[in-house]
C-alpha cells in the first residue's frame, strides 16, 4: 500500500507518497480503509523532526482518520466489516490503510461525510475529557474558550450548546461570524478588548463557570479574574 512518508525533517516539500509494508491487524484492533486524515500540530512537529513517533507506531504521521473497517479482529466486537468509522491512532493515518485498536475506534455520526469525520477525534476527545469530565461544564453554566476559531475552540461552542451551557469565545474579528453561526453567545476580539472585562459585563458580573484555554498564552493571572465563584479553569498545555 501508499502512505504520506517525511524524507527527511523540513517543510511540507519533504513528504512523499511511498510504497509501504501492510499494517498486520492484531486481535484487538480493526484496520481501517481510510478516506481521509486530520492534521494536528503533532503531524507538523513530527514532519519538522520534533514529534518522534510512539514506540510501535508507523513512521509516518496521522494521528486521526476515517474510512472504513475492512478487516477486524479475532477479539474484536461490536464492530464489522464495511462500518463507518473514524479512529483515534498513534500514528500512521496518512496512508491507505491502518490498523487501530478497537476502543480508539468510534462510529462517524449521521449526516457527517467521512471527510469531515477525519478532523473529529482529536477536537472531541480532548474537549470532551477537558470541558466535559476534568471542568464538569452543565447545563445552564458560562463557557469562555480561548481560540474559539480553532478546531478545539469551534468543537467547544458546539458541545457547550448541545449541552445546554452558553457559550463565549475569544478570537480574532475575522472570525466572529463563524463563531455566532456555531452558537456564541458573544465573541471577544482579544487584540483589542480585554476579556475580563467583556466576559464580566456580557454575563452582568457573575463571569465564566468554566474557561477553556489551549492557547498557551499567559492568561493564568486574567483567567483567574474571569472566573465566577467556584469557577473551574481547564488549561490544555503543549510543546510549540
Amino acid at each position: 500500500m501508499r502512505a504520506v512518508t517525511i524524507r527527511e525533517s523540513g517543510g511540507p516539500d519533504v513528504l512523499e507518497w511511498s510504497e509501504v509494508p501492510e499494517p498486520a491487524v492484531a486481535g484487538d484492533e480493526v484496520l481501517i480503509e481510510v478516506a481521509a486524515a486530520g492534521v494536528n500540530r503533532a503531524d507538523v512537529q513530527q514532519r519538522k523532526g520534533f514529534y518522534p513517533p510512539p514506540p510501535g507506531a508507523p513512521e509516518y504521521p496521522g494521528l486521526e482518520c476515517s474510512g472504513t473497517v475492512a478487516a477486524v479482529g479475532v477479539d474484536v466486537t461490536g464492530w464489522s466489516v464495511g462500518d463507518r468509522v473514524c479512529a483515534l491512532l498513534p500514528g500512521g493515518g496518512y496512508a491507505e490503510r491502518v490498523a487501530v485498536d478497537a476502543r480508539s475506534v468510534l462510529p462517524v455520526p449521521d449526516g457527517v461525510s467521512l471527510v469531515d469525520a477525519a478532523g473529529l477525534p482529536e477536537v472531541a476527545c480532548t474537549v470532551w475529557s477537558n470541558v466535559g469530565m476534568v471542568a464538569r461544564l452543565s447545563a445552564g453554566e458560562v463557557l469562555l474558550v480561548h481560540g474559539g476559531g480553532s478546531g478545539i475552540g469551534t468543537f467547544a461552542v458546539q458541545f457547550a450548546r448541545a449541552i445546554g451551557a452558553v457559550p463565549y469565545a475569544t478570537a480574532r474579528a475575522a472570525k466572529h461570524d463563524t463563531l455566532r453561526e456555531l452558537g456564541v453567545e458573544a465573541a471577544f476580539d482579544y487584540t483589542a478588548t480585554d476579556f475580563v472585562d467583556e466576559i464580566m459585563s456580557a454575563t452582568d458580573g457573575h463571569g465564566a463557570d468554566v474557561i477553556l484555554d489551549h492557547m498557551g498564552a499567559g492568561y493564568l493571572p486574567r483567567n483567574v479574574q474571569a472566573l465566577a465563584r467556584n469557577g473551574r479553569l481547564a488549561v490544555i498545555g503543549f510543546q510549540g
